[in-house]
């Protein structure tokens, strides 16, 4: 099963799509009610492998201290407000539909950042300690964020969301730790990072695709009411991986050498969709599909950017020096 899940793992280009297909085919055929009791579980399928393999001490290392700050400045300070000012132009009638565009840029980093990072040839101590810094402060901040610039729009339970954030975050990061702890203890630490760790993010990959089957089935009957529904979505979320690419690669160019500005760009343009999606399909009740749509298709956007940025990273950078 393990070399089932890495293979899907490494061919998420073509996962994504291909359940988004079969998600939208079953919505179209067989009944969806049900399929909201697997949203808890593969919840936490989705994100508790991913927070197994979490180093949490790296927060602590110092060395590209710069590369750190911008990158929150970009996810905190500017983001956000392009993605909500995008959700203002795109979708005044649905506030849910900006609510998806929110939350999708307001969750930075995921295991995506550190993978993109590397095979770009980017820095990745920089990229992994982005990915926690980002996950912590984004988790803490994201609650906040919805209630200051949705909360006129969108009835917002600030007790109900931050419920959701220890549920789906919190939780799976404490026992997360504990289970690496476990393992390292008792097989040590080069065991564990050999054989132990990379078995985990296979199964996060299970509990995202699992969740974009049903967040897309349970909007495929609206979806053919309304055809032209995902040419809607998709623009603001082209918009907004347009804008970030560039902001992101102008800053990294002009400030940082090119490890460090490789993790910056990924840093700040890879959400962490999972988690994203995992709030929507839980927190904000009748609108939860529509906001888990638009979180649903980021992903196509952010895979398939994700490796053609990979392709340009030389040219934007320049080739990765010689090791010596």
């Amino acid at each position: 099963m393990l070399r089932v899940l890495s293979l899907i793992s490494k061919n998420f280009i073509l996962a994504i799509p291909v359940m988004l297909v079969l998600g939208f085919v079953y919505g179209l055929v067989a009944p969806t009610a049900w399929l909201k009791t697997l949203i808890i579980p593969l919840t936490f399928l989705m994100v508790y492998p991913m927070m197994v393999s979490l180093k949490l001490s790296k927060v602590l290392e110092g060395g590209d201290t710069k590369a750190q700050v911008l990158s929150q400045l970009i996810n905190f300070g500017i983001i956000p407000f392009i993605a909500f000012g995008l959700g203002r132009w795109f979708f005044p009638d649905q506030p849910f539909y900006a609510m998806g565009l929110l939350l999708a840029a307001l969750l930075p980093t995921s295991g995506m950042t550190i993978s993109w990072t590397g095979f770009a040839g980017g820095n990745l101590g920089a990229a992994v300690k982005m990915t926690v810094l980002g996950l912590i402060l984004g988790s803490v901040a994201t609650p906040f964020y919805v209630q200051w610039l949705m909360g006129a729009d969108v009835p917002v339970d600030l007790l109900a969301v931050f419920r959701q954030i220890v549920v789906i975050v919190f939780l799976p990061m404490i026992a997360g730790h504990f289970t690496q702890r476990h393992l390292i203890k008792k097989y040590g630490q080069k065991t564990y990072q050999t054989d132990w760790a990379p078995r985990f993010p296979p199964f996060s990959t299970l509990g995202v695709l699992g969740i974009v089957f049903v967040a897309i089935a349970l909007k495929a009957n609206e979806l053919v009411a309304r055809p032209g529904e995902v040419l809607q979505l998709i623009l603001p979320l082209l918009a907004l991986y347009g804008i970030n690419y560039i902001l992101s690669t102008v800053v990294a160019r002009a400030t940082l050498p090119r490890g460090d500005a490789i993790a910056l760009v990924y840093g700040t343009v890879m959400r962490n969709l999972s988690i994203a999606l995992a709030l929507a399909m839980n927190a904000f009740g009748e609108g939860s599909s529509d906001a888990a749509l638009v979180i649903t298709l980021a992903y196509i956007v952010q895979v398939q950017s994700a490796a053609w940025y990979v392709k340009l990273t030389d040219g934007i950078f320049g080739k990765k020096p010689a090791q010596t």
